[in-house]
């Protein structure tokens, strides 16, 4: 729906749900392509194509927790000064709000090795929209297509 479209509409009320803050990141390879991994079976939206990363845990900032999470997922080594924010998604789940800011990363120690995932591929922007992804990442495909 347009946004003016939108503005004749009543005024929602703010949805009632739990905030999750996610950080995620468009690892980018030197040919431009970015890596997404596909969602193990027995988690919540298996088989969806997303970018690496995770809940971020209370006292943690965003940059860290991502740093963790490539580790635990990819076993690759970054630092938070290799992340460069480029965008955001606020998304309403049944259950809960995913916040969720995405950092481009071009810079990483190691191979990365899928600990959590089914399957990793590595795709070109214009190229993802091709891979099922969870509604929250939708918006960022856009963006890096943009930006890339």
């Amino acid at each position: 729906m347009h946004c003016d479209e939108a503005l004749k509409l009543p005024k929602p009320r703010p949805p009632d749900l739990p905030i999750i803050l996610v950080a995620a990141a468009a690892l980018i390879n030197p040919r431009g392509e970015i890596f997404i991994a596909r969602r193990p079976e027995g988690k919540s939206m298996a088989g969806l194509w997303e970018f690496p990363g995770g809940k971020v845990d209370e006292g943690e900032t965003p940059e860290f927790a991502l740093m963790r999470e490539l580790e635990e997922e990819l076993s690759i080594e970054t630092r938070p000064t290799c992340y460069h924010p480029i965008a955001f998604s606020s998304h309403s789940y049944e259950d809960f709000h995913l916040l969720m800011p995405l950092f481009a990363c071009r810079k990483w120690r190691g191979d990365i090795t899928l600990n959590e995932h089914q399957d990793g591929a590595w795709v070109k922007p214009v190229d993802m929209l091709d891979y099922p992804m969870p509604a929250a990442d939708l918006p960022l495909v856009t963006t890096l297509r943009d930006l890339l």
